[in-house]
């Protein structure tokens, strides 16, 4: 087990054909009867000695360090729960097992048998009376990291990361935690779980660019759905009153530390919600996220703490444009002079025709509201609920009776990122149908973003009850409650580049 050797690939494969010729399987078989190796660490242990017999033990895990005596090894193995020192004794192994231990390799899967106690140094230690090998490495490991450092080495490699970066590890089990809590916690509300079609007739649902396939027995152009509220609304319609599905969305467009294109959606509907009774179900949802993953409300997030505890805030969107933009965002005159004075763009270029004409106003409120309002919401330390959006810029929302320039919406921001998207949802064929027309005016429809679905508008003319609607971003609702900075970091295996040869 010289320090080099093991991490050359020939050298490796040489101690395989060496295993094979103890007469052992390299790749091993079943082994039965393991304790989680975290759980061993929990077990009472005293000094090895002749005359105590310690609990006995059986463990099965990947060799992450070895140190060797002459006739007495130390390793330690890991596996999921934690890592355990593990101690070789020439005198307490067979022949052939002593043979087996002289051609480990940092990454080989191992199992051991053994009394659990601490060494003389008090370290938690199994010390084996029998080992069996699991699996052979070929490729070369880490040795001994407790992180690694290479991002673009971490991320194609993520296998390795979990192993050998704890917190990646941490994350990857506390992502299963939250997704298992809003699962129980929404089970427990009465609401039914669904799966709804991932390809598409109609990309429809968000405002998104989608990515395009072909079904070549029907000779059918299709796209890799972009939302999934389209088919969860026609459930409704169905009778299915409590709705939810949580499913990969795909949309082809950039990647940033809050972006991928293939992300997490938790979508629900409840019929005869709105709006506010959707906020009190959002409010409980995250906080049972936070409490699931123990301690106390307030999580640190970089070097600031958000304080979870309800109730969240609540702020109108027109309210927070004036403060912060200084202008009414109904008042074309005073936006447009709000915008000259941030200096954004007054104009937009069509990109085939090269032609220049002025921004919708509903365009420059939201350039607006993310250029003033979200950097100030950003220096909040809770929750903040955003409500009654402008009505242009929610086709799917219902409008205020009081004011239909207002749409019954509100976006949940921490930290100036978003969070979550809600509606009272629009189940007014005739205006839906017309929200879309409206929208695709002037355009092809293949050249749009938000296209008519006319299925969707015919389920909803057979009579959608009111409703309310929400969207969680899994990815980003994990990337808070773990303190990630990233998205990638959250996903398992997030799309990256094609790699350099």
């Amino acid at each position: 087990m010289a320090d080099e050797a093991p991490d050359l690939a020939e050298v490796r494969l040489d101690k395989l054909r060496q295993i094979e010729a103890l007469g052992i399987d390299p790749w091993g078989h079943r082994f039965d009867g393991t304790t989680p190796i975290g759980e061993i660490r929990k077990l009472p242990a005293e000094n090895f000695a002749d005359d105590k017999q310690g609990p006995t033990v059986r463990a099965a895990g990947r060799v992450v360090r070895m140190r060797t005596g002459g006739k007495l090894v130390f390793l330690e193995i890991w596996d999921q729960t934690g890592r355990v020192q593990v101690m070789l004794r020439v005198n307490k192994l067979t022949e052939t097992e002593w043979k087996v231990v002289q051609l480990l390799d940092f990454g080989d899967l191992i199992g051991v048998d053994g009394e659990f106690g601490k060494t003389r140094t008090g370290e938690p230690t199994i010390q084996a009376t029998k080992l069996t090998f699991l699996t052979k490495s070929l490729e070369p490991h880490p040795k001994d990291t407790s992180g690694m450092s290479d991002e673009e080495y971490r991320l194609r490699h993520r296998y390795l990361d979990m192993i050998y970066t704890p917190d990646t590890l941490r994350r990857a089990q506390q992502r299963v935690k939250i997704i298992r809590t809003i699962r129980n916690h929404l089970d427990n509300l009465g609401y039914l779980e669904v799966e709804t079609p991932t390809l598409h007739a109609v990309a429809g649902g968000a405002a998104a660019r989608p990515f395009e396939t072909h079904h070549n027995t029907l000779g059918l152009d299709l796209f890799v759905r972009i939302a999934l509220e389209l088919p969860l609304k026609k459930l409704l319609v169905g009778g299915l009153e409590k709705v939810y599905e949580i499913g990969r969305v795909f949309r082809n467009e950039g990647i940033s530390k809050k972006h991928n294109p293939e992300f997490t959606m938790l979508e629900l509907y409840a019929a005869y919600g709105d709006l506010f009774s959707i906020m009190e179900l959002t409010e409980g949802l995250i906080v049972a996220c936070v409490d699931a993953l123990g301690g106390n409300r307030n999580l640190p997030y970089g070097d600031r703490t958000v304080n979870f505890e309800p109730s969240f805030l609540r702020m109108q969107y027109a309210d927070l444009m004036r403060e912060h933009a200084g202008c009414d965002m109904l008042d074309r005159d005073a936006v447009r002079q709000a915008a000259v004075a941030a200096k954004l763009k007054l104009e937009l270029r069509d990109e085939k025709t090269g032609a220049v004409t002025a921004k919708e106003h509903d365009v420059l409120v939201h350039e607006l509201f993310e250029h003033k309002v979200e950097p100030a919401l950003a220096k909040l330390d809770r929750p903040v609920f955003v409500y009654d959006y402008p009505a242009a810029l929610c086709p799917l929302t219902k409008r205020k009776r009081e004011n239909p320039a207002l749409a019954e919406r509100f976006e949940l921001y921490v930290f100036g990122m978003e969070l979550a998207n809600a509606y009272t949802e629009l189940n007014d064929p005739i205006t839906q149908e017309q929200t879309f027309a409206q929208q695709l005016a002037g355009m092809a429809e293949e050249d749009s973003m938000a296209k008519m679905d006319h299925d969707f508008i015919r389920a909803l003319r057979h009579g959608m009850p009111p409703a309310g609607g929400l969207g969680i971003g899994i990815d980003r609702l994990v990337m808070l409650l773990t303190n990630t900075q990233t998205i990638r970091d959250v996903i398992l295996f997030p799309l990256l580049r094609p790699e350099a040869k």
